[in-house]
């Protein structure tokens, strides 16, 4: 499989640090997609109430949690979609995300939305991953 990952000639990609323009993924062996992630510990409780830095962490673990199981790693993930309550808070997002994609970064939109399915809850994250 062959995955190349950019930015077109002339489009600044503002936050290079945390996704990119493009992912061309060619002849991958499996798609995995991974649900919606809230900020769940393994017991099902809330992590992080108030904080989307720490919300943002915990469903990043989640994500990361799910790849394992199903044989990838967050290197492999090719597109993210954030929703999040509050997008003045994007920055704590974004520092979240670098500590999770160093390298081989994903597509990635983010969109603000009323409200998640749980009270509280200010971030729910989904990725989809190519192996």
């Amino acid at each position: 499989m062959s995955i190349k990952r950019g930015n077109p000639p002339g489009m600044k990609n503002v936050r290079a640090t945390v996704y990119n323009h493009y992912v061309r993924v060619d002849n991958p062996k499996s798609m995995i997609f991974v649900s919606g992630q809230l900020a769940r510990d393994n017991d099902g409780q809330p992590v992080g109430t108030g904080s989307m830095l720490e919300q943002t962490r915990q469903c990043l673990r989640n994500i990361e949690s799910a790849l394992t199981a199903a044989g990838a790693s967050m290197s492999d993930v090719v597109w993210t979609t954030v929703y999040t309550v509050d997008i003045r808070e994007f920055k704590q997002i974004v520092a979240a995300r670098e500590e999770f994609f160093k390298d081989n970064l994903p597509t990635s939109t983010m969109i603000e939305i009323n409200h998640l399915t749980e009270p509280g809850m200010l971030v729910e994250i989904q990725v989809i991953a190519a192996i």
